[in-house]
C-alpha cells in the first residue's frame, strides 16, 4: 500500500526533502510541530485537502522528521530548518508565501518572518513556541519520549484535550512511526536534557518579535499541556499586527480537535 506520508521529494542543500504540494493559486507553508512520529501529513492531513481549495498548499517533512532525507552526522537546531525553508522555497521558485507554524514550527515561522521578512506574507501561529517559558511536564514527556506502545499512548493523551480522538489506532500509527529507522537517533539527539535548553534556543528576542510588521494569526487551545496558552498572549501583546483565537476544550491540537472551525479562521485569514 502506498504511503500517505511520502510525497514529492526535491534538492534542499545538500539534502532532499519530502514535502506535499496541492492546490494553486497564493501559496501557504505549514509547518509541522516537534513530536515524535510527526511528519507533515500527520500533522496536517485535516487541513491540506480543505486549505487546497483556495490555495497552493506546501507541507514539508523538516530535516530530522519524516520522510526527508537524513545525512549522516548531521546536527539539527534552528539555522539548518530555517535554512532547508529558504532552500525549499527557491528550489520550487517562490518568491514570497504565506505560512502556518505549529508549536515547534510556530517558533521557525517567527524566526523566519524575522530573519527573512521580504520572503513573507502573512503568518498563523498555532501553539506556538518562540518565546521563552518554563519547560512543562508535557514538552518535557514528547522530547524525552523512548519508543514503546504504552509511552505513546500516554503522550497523546497528553497533547489532546478529548479521549475521543487518541484512539488505539493514532497511537499505533505514531508508535510505528517513531520507530522507523533512523527516526529515534535523531529525535533524540534533538531536545537532549536539560530540555529547557532547547525552549530557550527556540525563542527568538522579543525586541525582534516586537518589529514583525505582518498580519499574525494566532491560535491556541486553552487546554494545552505542552505549550503553555500564556505563550500565545505573550506573542499577542509583543506582534502590533497580530490577532488571537482560543479555543476552549482544546488541547495541543487545534487543527484537529477543532478541524472546522480552525480551517475556516485560517482560511478567511488568508482570504483577507
Amino acid at each position: 500500500m502506498e504511503n500517505p506520508e511520502i510525497a514529492h521529494s526535491i534538492k534542499t542543500g545538500n539534502f532532499k526533502t519530502n514535502y506535499h504540494d496541492m492546490g494553486s493559486g497564493e501559496t501557504v507553508i505549514f509547518i509541522h510541530g516537534s513530536g515524535p512520529g510527526v511528519s507533515a501529513f500527520a500533522n496536517w492531513r485535516l487541513c491540506m485537502p480543505d486549505l487546497s481549495e483556495n490555495f497552493r498548499v506546501l507541507a514539508p517533512d523538516m530535516a530530522g522528521f519524516g520522510f526527508t532525507e537524513r545525512l549522516e552526522n548531521s546536527s539539527y537546531n534552528m539555522d539548518v530548518w530555517v535554512k532547508q525553508i529558504i532552500d525549499l522555497m527557491d528550489a520550487l521558485d517562490i518568491k514570497k508565501t504565506n505560512l502556518v507554524g505549529n508549536s515547534f514550527g510556530g517558533a521557525l515561522a517567527l524566526s523566519l518572518t524575522i530573519k527573512y521578512p521580504e520572503r513573507f506574507k502573512k503568518i498563523v501561529l498555532m501553539g506556538s513556541m518562540g518565546v521563552e517559558f518554563e519547560l512543562t511536564a508535557g514538552l518535557d514527556q514528547a522530547w524525552g519520549y523512548t519508543p514503546s506502545l504504552e509511552n505513546m499512548k500516554s503522550l497523546l493523551d497528553t497533547f489532546a484535550y478529548s479521549r475521543v480522538l487518541v484512539t488505539n489506532e493514532l497511537a499505533k500509527l505514531r508508535y510505528d512511526a517513531s520507530i522507523r529507522p533512523g527516526f529515534q537517533e535523531s529525535f533524540s539527539s534533538m531536545f537532549p536534557a536539560p530540555r529547557q535548553n532547547s525552549v530557550r534556543d527556540m525563542a527568538s528576542k522579543e525586541e525582534d518579535i516586537k518589529k514583525i510588521d505582518k498580519d499574525v494569526l494566532i491560535i491556541h487551545g486553552r487546554d494545552d499541556k505542552v505549550i503553555p496558552f500564556e505563550n500565545s498572549i505573550r506573542l499577542h501583546s509583543l506582534i502590533q499586527k497580530s490577532q488571537l483565537h482560543g479555543f476552549g476544550e482544546c488541547g495541543h491540537w487545534s487543527q484537529i480537535e477543532h478541524k472546522d472551525r480552525f480551517n475556516k479562521i485560517v482560511k478567511d485569514f488568508f482570504m483577507e
